[in-house]
C-alpha cells in the first residue's frame, strides 16, 4: 500500500445523451443551446416530454446479445467501449482481472418487470410468457455485468445505487479502488434507462413534479419561475480512470484530475432536500481538495427543475461561494438541455464541462427566461456561453432519500 494517495486522472470518455453520442457532439450541443427533449407516447401515460438517446446499440455487441440483454446494458456497453477506445487502452495488453467496472444507477429492473407484466396481461395471465431471461436482466448488477461479459473483464464489476447522485458515486468509488490498488484501470460513471418505464413518469406525475409543456424543449426549465418539474431522460457516461503514474507511462491524454469528493446524507426527508447538508457536502469536498470556494471556476448545479429542489440547492451554493460581480466562480447546469438522466445525470454533467479545460468556455443552461427570485445566483451562465480560463470544476449531484455528492476535477498540472 502506497504511503500517500495516488493522483487519479480521467483518460477516456464514452457517452450517449439525448443531444449527442460522443463528447464532441454533446459539448457542441451544450455550447449551442441545443436541446435533446422531445415528445413521445409512453404506455399508460400518453404523450410526455422526455430525453431519448439515439446510439447504435449493436456497434459493440451482436444482435443476439442485445436481445438477451437490456437497454441499460446496451447503453453501458456502448459507453464503456467508446471510453476505452478514447483512452487508447488496448485490452489485449493489460491484465483484465485488474480492471474494475463501477456504474452508478438510480433503479434497475423496472423496465423488464413492467414489460413482462404487460405481456402477461396481454396473454390471459399465462406465466409461460414470462421470459427465462428475466432474472439476469433485472438483478441490480446487470449494467456492470453486461459490460464485463462484453469486454471479458474479470475484475470487480458492480453497480452502485445512489439515486440521482449515482453518476458521481461511480467515479468516487473508482477513485477509492484505484488508490487501494485493488484495480489498475477503472471504467466508472453512471447509466440510466428510465425513459423505458412508465412508472417513473406516473410517480413524478402523482407528485405534481413532472415537467410538461406544449413545446417539449420548454418542459425542463430549472430555476425558471415557470418550471413545472422534472423531465425524465436516459443516457450514460463512463470514464476511464487511471493512477497518474500509469497514465504518464503510456503517454495518455489526460482530460483532468479528480482532486476532491465527499458524500453525506440529509437524514431528514424521503424527497425534500436539505440545503444545510448540501452545503456541508460542498464544503467538505473543497476541504479535501485543499481549495477555497473562490478557487472554483465552474459549479455545475444538480438543478432538477423542481421548486424546492432548485431553491434549496441555490441557497447552499449562494451561502458557500462568494458570488459577487467580480467572482471567479461561474454557475451552470445541464438538465435544461437534456432533462434529468437520473443515475447518469452527474456523470453526463461532468462530461459536458470537462472540455472547458481546453476551449475555455462555460456552457449555458438552456431555457432560463424568467429566473425564480429565490434561485438568483450571480455569475449564472444563461443563454450565452461565457469565455474564461477554467482550471477547476465542482459537480453537484443530489438524490432521493437525502444522498448528496460533490466532486471536483482540476485541469491537469504536472
Amino acid at each position: 500500500m502506497p504511503s500517500q494517495l495516488s493522483r487519479i486522472v480521467i483518460t477516456g470518455v464514452g457517452l450517449t445523451a439525448p443531444n449527442g453520442n460522443n463528447l464532441s457532439e454533446f459539448r457542441q450541443a451544450l455550447l449551442q443551446n441545443k436541446s435533446g427533449i422531445k415528445h413521445k407516447d409512453i404506455r399508460h401515460m400518453g404523450k410526455v416530454a422526455a430525453g431519448f438517446c439515439n446510439f447504435d446499440e449493436t456497434k459493440h455487441q451482436s444482435r443476439k446479445a442485445r436481445r438477451r440483454g437490456t437497454r441499460v446494458g446496451a447503453t453501458s456497453i456502448y459507453c464503456a467501449n467508446e471510453s476505452l477506445l478514447d483512452s487508447n487502452i488496448e485490452l489485449s495488453m493489460v491484465d483484465k482481472s485488474k480492471i474494475g467496472i463501477y456504474l452508478g444507477i438510480t433503479e434497475h429492473g423496472n423496465v423488464e418487470t413492467e414489460n413482462e407484466v404487460h405481456l402477461l396481461y396481454q396473454n390471459d395471465l399465462n406465466t409461460s410468457f414470462w421470459s427465462h431471461h428475466h432474472n439476469p436482466r433485472t438483478v441490480s448488477n446487470n449494467p456492470a455485468g453486461e459490460v464485463s461479459l462484453n469486454l471479458k473483464i474479470t475484475g470487480p464489476a458492480y453497480t452502485i445505487g445512489a439515486a440521482c447522485a449515482a453518476g458521481n458515486m461511480g467515479l468516487i468509488h473508482a477513485c477509492q479502488m484505484l488508490r487501494l490498488h485493488e484495480v489498475d484501470i477503472a471504467l466508472a460513471g453512471g447509466v440510466s434507462e428510465s425513459t423505458e418505464t412508465f412508472g417513473i413518469f406516473a410517480a413524478f406525475g402523482a407528485q405534481g413534479a413532472l415537467g410538461e409543456h406544449s413545446n417539449p424543449e420548454l418542459a425542463t426549465r430549472p430555476l425558471d419561475i415557470d418550471r413545472s418539474g422534472i423531465v425524465v431522460s436516459e443516457g450514460g457516461a463512463i470514464f476511464t480512470l487511471e493512477r497518474l503514474e500509469d497514465a504518464l507511462k503510456r503517454n495518455a491524454k489526460i482530460y483532468g484530475e479528480i482532486i476532491g469528493y465527499h458524500v453525506n446524507s440529509d437524514a431528514s426527508d424521503f424527497v425534500l432536500p436539505n440545503s444545510e447538508r448540501q452545503k456541508q457536502c460542498i464544503n467538505a469536498t473543497l476541504k479535501k481538495a485543499h481549495l477555497e470556494a473562490d478557487d472554483i471556476d465552474i459549479v455545475n448545479l444538480h438543478a432538477t427543475g423542481t421548486v424546492q429542489g432548485d431553491i434549496q440547492e441555490c441557497q447552499a451554493v449562494r451561502e458557500t461561494f462568494n458570488l459577487n460581480p467580480g467572482s471567479n466562480t461561474h454557475i451552470n447546469f445541464t438538465k435544461g438541455l437534456i432533462g434529468h438522466a437520473m443515475g447518469a445525470a452527474g456523470a453526463l454533467e461532468l462530461a459536458g464541462n470537462l472540455p472547458s479545460f481546453e476551449d475555455n468556455f462555460v456552457h449555458p443552461t438552456g431555457y432560463l427566461n424568467h429566473i425564480d427570485e429565490k434561485c438568483v445566483l450571480k455569475n449564472l451562465v444563461g443563454k450565452t456561453k461565457v469565455q474564461k480560463e477554467v482550471d477547476t470544476i465542482l459537480n453537484n449531484s443530489f438524490g432521493m432519500l437525502g444522498i448528496n455528492s460533490s466532486l471536483i476535477v482540476q485541469k491537469y498540472r504536472k
